[in-house]
Formats: C-alpha cells, structure tokens, sequence
C-alpha cells in the first residue's frame, strides 16, 4: 500500500510539515509505504483552462495535458492508495501552492455529464490537514469552515472519501518578540504548543493508520 503525502506550506519543517510527517509515520506503522512530497520544491502552475482533459478523442483525455515538475506527482496518484493533503490557512482558504495542485488533480478527472461523474476510475481516502493561527471561535466567526467543506466535497466526491483535521491557534514564530505581533499572547501559544498541539499530532497519526488498514 502507498500512501502519499503533499506539503502545501512554503515551510518543510513547520507546523504543517511536522503533522504530515505524523501521517505518515502513523501510515507507516500499519506497513504502507509512504511519501512526502513538497509542493514548494516544484515549479509548476495552476489549471491553464486549456481543457485538453476534456477534448473527445483527445490524447489527454482524463489526464492533465500540462506537463511540468507536477506532472510526476500527478502520476504517482494514478497508483496511491490513500492521499493526505497539508496546509496553512492563508486569509481563510489553503496556500497558492495547495490551490495550483488541487485544480490540476481534481479537474482532469471531472467529466462534464449530467453527473458531474468522475475519471478517477476507483475509490481511495483523502485528508487534509489545516494549520491556522486563528482560534476554532475566530476560524467560524470569519467563514473558514465554509471553504474546508467545500475542499471536502469535492475531494470526496472525485477520489472516493474525505475527511478534515483541524489545527488551531498555532505557535506561528520561533521568537515572538523578533515580530509584530502585539495581537497574540506568546505564553498562551506557548502553552496551546505544549499542550494542544501533541494531541493533534496524535490525530495525525491516527488518520495515516486507519488509512492503511
């Protein structure tokens, strides 16, 4: 079993990367091999509309026709039996990097029937985990929950399944006092890391082993 992982943070060894990296060790100790795969390391665009995936008879149909450093990550999809997707949260939704990946993944496999029915051919798990330095209160107050349903939705609806983890009130600099960040209390984040934040990771963990099993 191959499990594949996307770190859709400019950061690789950050909060994201950290829970990610959890998946997969929780993956692992079920026995499935795992990857993870830096989105930031990769050159590569977002859906160019050129449609290619859609032409009727088309060499590309059902596949994207761009080709790019995603290109082989894409493919790799063809074969994993699982995928767990990490972000930050950017001004409410997931980071430019995890926007370009999902549009090229999931829109090649959309057909535009009367279904809306999906090329994907079989059905496999997804998660996404989210990082975010607001609070589970600030995150509905301001729509968040909103766009990870959306995400889910359509994970679900073009792989197979799909579920969320959510992480809140991240410790989010090495050293606060080197930052504007009169906004936050260091103590409170401190003690949301030493307290909170080993229990999500916990979650991560769990989420990889049940999506080996």
């Amino acid at each position: 079993m191959k499990i594949l992982a996307i770190n859709g943070s400019p950061r690789k060894t950050g909060n994201t990367a950290i829970l990610l990296s959890k998946a997969l060790e929780g993956a692992a100790s079920q026995g499935a091999e795992t990857e993870l795969i830096h989105l930031r390391d990769l050159q590569y665009s977002g859906c160019i509309s050129c449609f290619g995936c859609k032409r009727i008879n088309g060499k590309s149909y059902g596949k994207c026709a761009v080709k790019d450093a995603l290109t082989p990550v894409l493919e790799k999809m063809e074969s994993a039996h699982a995928l767990i997707l990490g972000t930050p949260v950017y001004f409410g939704r997931q980071t430019g990097l995890l926007t370009n990946f999902l549009e090229r993944l999931l829109f090649q496999y959309l057909v535009y029937d009367g279904n809306y029915s999906s090329l994907f051919g079989r059905k496999i798990a997804t998660g996404t985990i989210y990082t975010m330095n607001v609070t589970e209160e600030q995150a509905k107050a301001n729509g968040y929950f909103t766009h990870f349903d959306t995400n889910e939705r359509f994970l679900g609806r073009t792989l197979g399944s799909a579920e969320t983890l959510l992480v809140f009130d991240t410790y989010q600099f090495d050293d606060y006092s080197k930052y504007v960040s009169t906004a936050f209390s260091e103590e409170h984040k401190a003690n949301v890391k030493a307290t909170q934040f080993p229990l999500d990771c916990e979650k991560a963990f769990a989420m990889g082993a049940r999506f080996a099993e």
